[in-house]
């Protein structure tokens, strides 16, 4: 929660890979509050008032888990919608003439998404997700000690920096300092 709230703050992608990671962390604890208490949230160096707030929240998402029917797997229509604002503005950027960087920056990832797609990926999901899903996916190889491969690498470090000139874009618009005109 803390960290979730300083990474809303700060760069929205992060954030949202910060919270996809929250859910898979409450499924493997089998969405149990109990469990989230003793085998996780007491290992944190929190007072007990913060620790309080962190099992209030985690409860909230439990919770939100359970009506939206994604205990086993997808994402808290919180995060779902903060992704669609995500991709809403990405959209805004390339139509936009006054953001040529940004172009460049799409054009050069755009090769990773058509080949990501062309690998499984949902046909659904915005390109904005589909780079997302490689940054999460990539972040769990590594969390699993797992070897990326250089192709993979290259690919993730171009997509990194689209991602997040998008964020730092997304950051302007919310501050209201993003003109389109």
């Amino acid at each position: 929660m803390f960290i979730a709230n300083e990474l809303r703050k700060k760069n929205i992608a992060e954030y949202l890979l910060y919270m996809w990671q929250v859910e898979d962390t409450i499924r493997a604890f089998g969405c149990s509050m109990p469990r989230i208490r003793r085998e996780y949230v007491e290992h944190f160096d929190y007072s007990e008032e913060q620790k309080e707030e962190l099992i209030d929240w985690y409860g909230n998402l439990i919770r939100m888990m359970n009506e939206e029917g994604c205990r086993e797997q997808g994402h808290l229509q919180i995060n779902r919608s903060t992704l669609q604002l995500l991709s809403e503005l990405h959209l805004q950027l390339l139509s936009s003439p006054k953001f040529p960087f940004y172009n460049a920056a799409y054009y050069k990832v755009l090769p990773f998404i058509v080949e990501l797609r062309s690998r499984g990926a949902s046909k659904d999901e915005s390109e904005v997700e589909t780079c997302l899903n490689l940054l999460y996916g990539v972040m769990m190889l590594r969390l699993q000690k797992r070897e990326i491969t250089p192709n993979t690498q290259h690919a993730v470090k171009e997509v990194s920096t689209f991602i997040g000139m998008l964020s730092d874009y997304y950051k302007q618009d919310k501050e209201g300092e993003l003109k389109f005109e």
